[in-house]
């Protein structure tokens, strides 16, 4: 049996957290390669601190709805956001989930789920603002929905002559992926 693809994500935390700058990211490098891509953020009514998530399908087909309701994979960032989004996981979903932040546990038994300490790694790195990196680099290094380079030429391009961003952000999704291959 072919392992499946897990190429549809929804990605959920607080704002400013960076999940659409990781949603946009994941899109940007999954089209360089070819893919069909779609990129849907959607905000909480609150100006700052509140709900923030996105949802990324990558397919080698035209895609018919951006919509996806039961994603194969979360990344969370945060309680209320696995609160909200525990349930609307497919079975044999996968879900990331921040350890560093999230404390409730998981209540489902028909997912696997993945704690990666996700504000613990970006701190080691020097910059705590990279979590969402390191959660990127995590979900990169299990599903290998788009190749380790495309990231990292798509960071590049995003970020342009900003070298320290670049460098620290770069670190950070090399600390999700080398964090996530050791727990294999």
């Amino acid at each position: 049996m072919e392992k499946p693809l897990y190429a549809n994500v929804t990605m959920a935390g607080f704002g400013g957290q960076g999940l659409m700058f990781i949603g946009k990211l994941l899109a940007y490098s999954a089209m360089k390669t070819g893919k069909y891509v779609t990129w849907i953020p959607s905000y909480g009514p609150e100006m700052r601190g509140g709900t923030a998530n996105c949802t990324v399908v990558i397919s080698d087909e035209e895609i018919g709805s951006p919509v996806i309701t039961s994603p194969q994979v979360l990344i969370i960032m945060n309680n209320p956001s696995l609160k909200a989004f525990e349930t609307r996981l497919q079975p044999s979903g996968l879900l990331f989930l921040n350890s560093s932040l999230i404390t409730h546990k998981v209540t489902r038994k028909n997912i696997e789920a993945i704690a990666i300490p996700a504000n613990d790694i970006a701190i080691e790195v020097g910059e705590k603002r990279t979590a969402n990196m390191v959660m990127l680099g995590a979900y990169i290094a299990h599903t290998k929905v788009v190749p380790k380079n495309s990231i990292l030429e798509g960071l590049r391009e995003f970020f342009g002559k900003k070298i320290q961003f670049l460098n620290v952000n770069t670190q950070a999704f090399e600390k999700g992926m080398e964090y996530r291959k050791r727990k294999e």
